[in-house]
């Protein structure tokens, strides 16, 4: 797990702030926030909030006070606790790509299979900078719809021993998830005295948080799981085009259903959730790695801050088709001021591609690479006496170089970051090794870690007990 001590990068002055702070207390106050849920809209006319057919008008007050009761920080735990994580202060924890339906391995894009979803789970695994594989990592079209979600669990909890996330598309499927991770850890005691699942709830922008996903925040909520509360907002679509517009009423979304999680169990584990970007204006299409959705990401960890919550936004998102320059520099896009941000959950952190449609091989290899760079990166300078090498200066003297010198001699194998991809040979070297860009290296390797992979061990009485769980659930759902 990654600790940014950098400093943050906060762009919005105090008046900026007042401003945003009025906006959005007028939209849950005039306009409201729908839920669709009777469990839900009970809760909060018992808490004295004006209720009117699905629509929830809120006291701004009652919504900070909820949402001060929610934790600042804390662990989430997995099955190897070296790899347990913390989420919030300053740390960073990155998994990757969630929910695409459809692969590109080289030149193929085709339909996921869970075979897909358990090389992507392998390759999470193996890389030491990913903290996740995620959740839906990609979407597996050769399982049945409904007992797919107990396949990709099951993978996520042998085929890696970091922590996962959850199933969302339903109660049910919550309840499956929980059920599963108990047998994992131990009991329901264990996983709520720390938490050991993360969830992605999504607002179904504008203003409306609908009854799948309020289901499954009901059972994560009340298990003491941290649910990620994310508007879904793209810019001229599901908000304004104005970014102000839009931060506005991300955190009416945003605060609203954290208030609803706090009532479901005062002190629930929350994440201030943050999915902003923009569509083009000519064609409709959702956009990445714009200027703006970088300008929001970094208001959004400015105002997560101010609500003293932990926040999730950012990752390497693109449009492009394919994982080419544009899918590099897009994803810069994201990627650098999620960092700048101090972003503490980070989703489609590798892998994203054509706008999230895609889970892509080579681009969850060049992504990895860019996230150890920015980790390199964002690793405060120490400087010391040893550091300013005064006797390497005194050695060479006027007019030398350091290539011998002691001071290089004790330090070139450790001296530099040396990326894992990245190609830095003469022309003629390069030619007669294939001339292979950066997406076919990425690949190679992709392939060649998937060759090396090995399971991390697991309990065979858990695991066993994990697979019959598995088999009577499918039937149980008639699968």
């Amino acid at each position: 797990m990654f600790r940014n001590a950098m400093p943050r990068y906060e762009i919005l002055s105090e008046d900026a702030m007042a401003t945003l702070d009025l906006g959005w207390r007028r939209i849950v106050t005039e306009i409201g926030v729908e839920f669709l849920s009777p469990r839900a809209l009970e809760l909060f006319r018992q808490a004295g909030q004006k209720v009117e057919d699905d629509c929830v008008r809120f006291d701004p007050d009652f919504l900070l006070e909820q949402v001060a009761k929610a934790p600042r920080s804390f662990d989430v735990q997995a099955r190897n606790p070296a790899n347990t994580v913390h989420i919030g202060d300053d740390a960073m924890v990155f998994g990757s790509v969630y929910g695409p339906p459809f692969v590109r391995e080289g030149d193929v894009r085709r339909n996921a299979t869970m075979e897909d979803f358990r090389n992507f789970a392998r390759l999470a695994q193996g890389f030491a900078a990913l903290d996740s594989a995620g959740g839906v990592v990609c979407e597996p079209d050769d399982t049945p719809l409904d007992s797919r979600h107990l396949d990709m669990t099951y993978a996520l909890q042998t085929l890696t021993d970091k922590i996962y996330m959850g199933n969302v598309v339903s109660g049910v499927n919550a309840r499956d998830t929980l059920a599963m991770t108990e047998i994992l850890f131990g009991g329901r005691d264990a996983i709520e005295a720390v938490p050991a699942t993360i969830s992605l709830i999504n607002c179904n922008s504008p203003l409306r948080w609908d009854e799948r996903m309020l289901e499954s925040q009901f059972e994560y909520s009340a298990a003491n799981q941290p649910v990620v509360l994310t508007p879904f907002l793209l810019m001229g679509a599901m908000s304004p085009v104005s970014i102000p517009a839009s931060l506005a009423q991300q955190i009416a979304e945003a605060l609203t259903g954290i208030a609803l999680s706090q009532l479901i169990r005062p002190g629930a584990p929350v994440i201030f959730g943050s999915f902003l970007s923009n569509i083009d204006m000519q064609s409709g299409s959702p956009c990445f790695g714009t200027p703006e959705s970088a300008i929001g990401l970094l208001c959004t960890g400015q105002i997560a801050r101010r609500f003293g919550l932990p926040v999730r936004s950012g990752g390497g998102l693109t449009s492009s088709q394919m994982p080419d320059a544009q899918a590099g520099y897009e994803s810069l896009m994201t990627m650098l001021p999620t960092f700048l941000a101090g972003i503490n959950w980070v989703m489609h952190t590798a892998g994203w591609l054509e706008g999230g449609l895609v889970a892509s091989v080579e681009k969850f290899v060049l992504d990895v690479q860019v996230l150890e760079m920015l980790q390199h990166e964002f690793t405060p300078l120490e400087i010391d006496e040893a550091s300013l090498a005064f006797d390497a200066h005194d050695e060479v003297r006027h007019g030398g170089h350091f290539l011998g010198a002691a001071h290089t001699m004790e330090r070139f194998r450790t001296c530099f970051y040396r990326p894992f991809l990245s190609s830095s040979e003469n022309y003629e070297r390069w030619n007669r090794g294939g001339a292979h860009d950066a997406a076919a290296r990425a690949g190679e390797i992709a392939r060649r870690r998937l060759a090396e992979y090995e399971p991390p061990p697991i309990d065979e009485a858990v695991r066993e007990e994990l697979a019959d769980y598995v088999t009577r659930r499918r039937r149980e759902l008639g699968d």
